[in-house]
């Protein structure tokens, strides 16, 4: 599953050993070097959420006090998303707001704090940003390595990714604890293409996976943390 694919020929060897490695379930499992954080993801999922308001009106000339017409405000416009496309990289991606079920110490809110996790590493992909994923993931989490690896390399010297898009098909969890404190949620997941483009045009690509894998997440829940990843792994391909 995820299996890596061959670049073309006028690839450099050494920007070509940067873009081959799993990319797919391989790679978001392997987001191993997290580094664990007690922030709160949703105060980070509000970025680029914020509208400003333009100045107060003021009453015409000759109106009364009494008359003056009630001020208003204008909400900023927000910035229309771009997809990633052969001319340049994904504009303006908006950040997954953590759903409020997943903030929950249940089968319920692990299993929706997955998709939004899965959600987190997609946003990487267009975005070149492993920030929002190292914020849910503890450094046991080493399958995080190869994920920020991935994108490291990706978006190198105004490189950029188009594709690598996860899709979750089904979360399952029995929510029972482990001996180490964790729980562990079942994804059956897909992983679209990855083509690599940069400033001089196309540069190579990686197949993705049109046949479901299964990826083994085990998460720990605490009240200041909330649920984050310790462990990522591909059981099946």
């Amino acid at each position: 599953m995820f299996r890596t694919g061959f670049l073309s020929a006028d690839f450099s060897a050494a920007r070509r050993g940067g873009r081959l490695g799993a990319l797919g379930l391989a790679a978001v499992l392997v987001l191993g070097g997290c580094s664990g954080s007690d922030g709160d993801p949703g105060a980070e999922a509000a970025e680029g959420g914020t509208s400003s308001a333009a100045p107060s009106g003021s009453a015409g000339a000759g109106a009364s006090a009494s008359a003056s017409p009630t001020s208003t405000s204008t909400p900023t416009p927000t910035a229309a998303y771009k997809p990633a496309s052969a001319e340049g990289p994904a504009e303006n991606v908006p950040l997954p707001v953590m759903p409020e079920l997943a903030k929950q110490e249940s089968k319920e809110g692990l299993i929706a704090f997955a998709e939004y996790w899965y959600a987190l590493a997609n946003y990487g992909y267009e975005t070149g940003d492993p920030e929002p994923i190292r914020a849910v993931s503890a450094e046991t989490c080493f399958s995080c390595i190869s994920y920020y690896r991935v994108l490291g390399n990706g978006y190198a010297d105004d490189d950029w990714m188009l594709g690598a898009q996860l899709h979750v098909q089904d979360v399952s969890s029995n929510f029972v604890i482990t001996d180490e404190g964790a729980y562990q949620a079942t994804t059956l997941i897909l992983q679209d293409e990855v083509h690599y483009y940069g400033p001089e045009g196309y540069l190579g690509s990686n197949t993705g996976n049109s046949t479901p894998g299964v990826q083994l997440m085990e998460a720990v829940f605490t009240p200041t943390a909330g649920w984050y990843v310790v462990t990522l792994e591909t059981i099946e391909l």
